[in-house]
C-alpha cells in the first residue's frame, strides 16, 4: 500500500525524520493523512482524531528521542500517525484487524507505546508516574503527556495536575491538544474558571463604571471597550489555570505549523518545572468530510474514500437505534425520563432524544463518575433517569453504583451498551465483566433482552420499577424482530423457548438465538438440547430454575461476559446452595484478555456462537456417557 508515497516509503524511523527538510516534512505530514484515509476506508477507525494530530506527531519525533524519552498518549484515539511514524509502517494495514496491530497504544506492540491506553484521562497520571521514577533512577531523559481537551472534563486529569503542580518536577511536559470539539462553553472547567474571573465583583463594577464614563461619548469607544474586553479574555484564559496549578502555561499554538511546533518544545526543554504547552488543532484536518462532520468521523466504519459514505453491511436496525429509539418514545409518554451520557451522545443513539427534548438530556462530559450520581440525586427528586454508558466506560463509575444509587436504592436505570465481546476496538473496549461486577451488588436488577422487543420492554420495565436497574446490550445489529408498544416483563422472569430431553441451554442475552440454532442442529444428530432465556442475571428465576434440575442432568451456560463471577457462577451457586448436584458447563469468556478483530471470529474462538455452543454440548454428553 506504500506504492506512490515519495517520503514514506523509504521512511524506516524516527531518525529519518530529523534529517528532513520543511518541505519534505509537509510532504510526509500529507502522505501520512493519506495512508491513514486509505487504511481506515478499508477497515473503519477512528479517523478525524488521527488526522489532527500529525504535524503534532512529527514535531514530538523532530525534538525529542522516544523511546528514550517517554511520550504518553491519551486514549489513543489520535494514535494513528505515531504508529506509522515510529516503527509499524508496514504492519499499518492490518489495523484493528484479527492478530493485526492495535488501534490503540499497547506496551506488547511496541516500545514507542510506553503506556497502554483505551480510556480517557490517564495520560498525565501515567506520565508522572514515569517521571518520577526516572528522577528516582537519576534518568534525565524527558517525559511528556498528550491530552485532548475532552479528557480534561475528568477529574482525573486535574487530579493528576494538582500532583503534578505540588511535585513540580524538571522535565516535564503536558501537551494540551485543543480541538474545540469537547470543551463546551456549558461544561468546560477552562471557560468556567474564566467566568468566574469575569463575573467577580470588582470586576463588574470597575466595569460598569468604565461603560457609563463611555456612553457619553458615543458608539465607537463602547465598540472599543468590547474588542479590548475580549482580548482579555483570551490573555487570561485559559493560562491561568494551569499557571495557578503550578505550570508553566505556553499557548495557544498552531497545531498544524510545524516550525512553531518544533520552536516552542525546543524552547520548552529550556524552562524549569513543569510545563504545559497549549496547542490547538483541527479534527480531521486534509479529509473534507472529516473536518465538515468531526464527531461523525471521531470513530467510523468502512467507507468510500471520494464521497465519504460509509459502507453498511447490513440493513437491520443496532441495538443502539432500538435502544434510541425506544427512549424517545418512553420520553413523549412520561415527562419524569430524563438521560445522562458521559460524552457518549451520538454512540449511544441519543441524537434524536437531545434534539427532542434538550432541557431532559444531560452530556456531561466524559466524568462517568458524576453521571452516576447525577443521576442518583435525579431520582431523589422523583425523576426517572436512564444513564446511557458502554459498559467499559461503566466501570468507571463502580464506586458511585455501589454507594450513591444501591445503597441508597435508587431507581436509576442504567443502559449497558457495547456489552460483551465489541470487535476491533479490541481489549480495552470489550465490555465483558459488568455482569460479573455488577452481580455481587445488592439491589440491583440485571438483564439481558435477547432481541429489539426485548430491549424495548425490558427498558419500560425498569423505568418503573422503582429499582437501580441494568440492561445490557451488544455492539451491531439486533436481531430485526418487528416492535411494537411496550409491555412489562416480571422482574427475574424467564423464558423457557425450546423444551428438551438430554440437556438445557441456559444463555443470557445475545447468544439466546445462537443457542436456538444450535440446538435445530443438535436435533439432526438425534440430541434434544432444551433453550431457556434467562433474561435476567438478577435475580434468577428461582422457580424455573428448580422445575429445570428436576427434568435435566446437565446445564449448559452461555453468556457474552467473563466466566468468572458471571452468569454461570450464579447458575452453580445456585443449585450447591441448595445441594442439588448437577452437570454444569460455562461457556463465556475465559479468564484472560481478549485481542481485537471482528466480533464473529472472537465469538467464535471463545466459543460463545451456535457451533461453539454445539460443540460444548457433545462433548459434554459424549463425556457423560463414558
Amino acid at each position: 500500500m506504500l506504492e506512490g508515497y515519495e517520503i514514506l516509503k523509504g521512511y524506516s524511523g524516527p531518525i529519518d525524520i530529523k534529517y528532513l527538510t520543511k518541505e519534505e516534512l509537509k510532504k510526509l505530514a500529507q502522505e501520512v493523512r493519506d495512508y491513514i484515509i486509505k487504511v481506515a476506508s478499508r477497515n473503519g477507525g477512528h479517523v478525524a482524531p488521527g488526522l489532527g494530530v500529525v504535524e503534532l506527531t512529527i514535531s514530538l519525533l523532530r525534538v525529542f528521542e522516544p523511546p528514550k524519552d517517554v511520550i504518553v498518549w491519551d486514549i489513543g484515539h489520535q494514535a494513528y500517525p505515531w504508529k506509522i511514524l515510529t516503527d509499524r509502517k508496514e504492519a499499518f494495514p492490518t489495523l484493528r484487524k484479527y492478530k493485526g496491530i492495535s488501534g490503540f497504544l499497547r506496551r506488547e506492540e511496541s516500545l514507542y507505546d510506553a503506556f497502554g491506553a483505551g480510556h480517557s484521562s490517564t495520560s498525565i497520571s501515567a506520565a508522572l508516574g514515569f517521571r518520577v521514577g526516572k528522577d528516582l533512577k537519576g534518568d534525565d531523559s524527558w517525559t511528556l503527556a498528550v491530552i485532548g481537551d475532552g479528557a480534561m472534563t475528568a477529574g482525573m486529569a486535574f487530579e493528576a495536575l494538582n500532583n503534578a503542580g505540588h511535585i513540580r518536577p524538571d522535565r516535564f511536559i503536558v501537551v494540551l491538544n485543543d480541538n474545540e470539539m469537547s470543551i463546551s462553553p456549558n461544561i468546560g472547567a477552562i471557560s468556567t474558571y474564566l467566568n468566574k474571573v469575569i463575573s467577580g465583583h470588582f470586576v463588574q463594577e470597575t466595569r460598569q463604571k468604565i461603560k457609563n464614563f463611555l456612553q457619553h461619548m458615543g458608539e465607537t469607544p463602547l465598540r472599543i471597550m468590547k474588542l479590548t474586553e475580549e482580548f482579555m479574555k483570551g490573555l487570561i484564559s485559559p493560562g491561568v489555570i494551569f499557571e495557578e496549578l503550578g505550570f508553566n502555561y505556553i499557548g495557544v499554538i498552531d497545531g498544524h505549523d510545524l516550525e512553531a511546533l518544533e520552536t516552542t518544545f525546543k524552547n520548552a526543554k529550556d524552562i524549569k518545572g513543569p510545563v504545559l504547552i497549549h496547542v490547538l488543532t483541527k479534527k480531521g484536518k486534509g479529509y473534507k468530510p472529516a473536518e465538515e462532520n468531526p464527531v461523525k468521523w471521531h470513530g467510523v466504519a468502512p467507507y468510500k474514500i471520494e464521497s465519504g459514505e460509509i459502507i453498511k453491511k447490513s440493513s437491520l436496525p443496532t441495538w443502539t437505534s432500538v435502544f434510541g429509539n425506544a427512549i424517545v418514545e418512553l420520553a413523549q409518554m412520561d415527562d419524569k425520563v430524563v438521560v445522562i451520557t458521559p460524552a457518549m451522545r451520538e454512540g449511544s443513539g441519543l441524537a434524536k432524544f437531545a434534539e427532542r427534548f434538550p432541557d431532559r438530556f444531560f452530556d456531561v462530559g466524559i466524568a462517568e463518575q458524576h453521571a452516576a450520581t447525577f443521576a442518583a440525586g435525579l431520582a431523589c427528586e422523583g425523576m426517572k433517569p436512564v444513564a446511557a454508558y458502554y459498559s467499559t466506560f461503566l466501570q468507571r463509575a463502580y464506586d458511585q453504583v455501589i454507594h450513591d444509587v444501591a445503597l441508597q436504592n435508587l431507581p436509576v436505570t442504567f443502559a449497558i451498551d457495547r456489552a460483551g465481546l465489541v470487535g476491533d476496538d479490541g481489549p480495552t473496549h470489550h465490555g465483558v465483566f459488568d455482569l460479573s461486577f455488577l452481580r455481587c451488588v445488592p439491589n440491583v436488577v440485571i438483564s439481558a433482552p435477547k432481541d429489539d422487543q426485548e430491549l424495548r420492554d425490558l427498558l419500560y420495565t425498569a423505568i418503573n420499577s422503582q429499582r437501580p436497574f441494568f440492561i445490557r446490550y451488544p455492539r451491531g445489529t439486533a436481531k430485526g424482530v418487528s416492535v411494537e408498544g411496550f409491555n412489562r416483563i416480571e422482574i427475574g422472569s424467564w423464558e423457557e423457548l425450546l423444551p428438551g430431553e438430554d440437556v438445557v441451554v441456559l444463555a443470557v442475552g445475545n447468544p439466546v438465538y445462537d443457542a436456538l440454532r444450535a440446538a435445530e442442529e443438535l436435533r439432526k444428530e438425534g440430541i434434544k438440547a432444551g433453550v431457556v432465556n434467562a433474561r435476567f442475571v438478577k435475580p434468577l428465576d428461582d422457580n424455573l430454575l428448580m422445575e429445570l434440575a428436576n427434568r435435566y442432568e446437565s446445564f449448559i451456560t452461555v453468556e457474552d461476559n467473563a466466566v468468572l463471577g458471571g452468569f454461570g457462577s450464579a447458575v452453580l451457586e445456585f443449585l450447591s446452595s441448595r445441594g442439588i448436584f448437577k452437570r454444569v458447563v460455562c461457556l463465556g469468556i475465559p479468564d484472560r484478555f481478549i485481542e481485537h478483530g471482528a466480533q464473529s471470529i472472537l465469538r467464535a474462538q471463545v466459543g460463545i456462537d451456535w457451533e461453539g455452543i454445539k460443540r460444548a454440548v457433545m462433548e459434554h454428553l459424549l463425556d457423560r456417557r463414558t
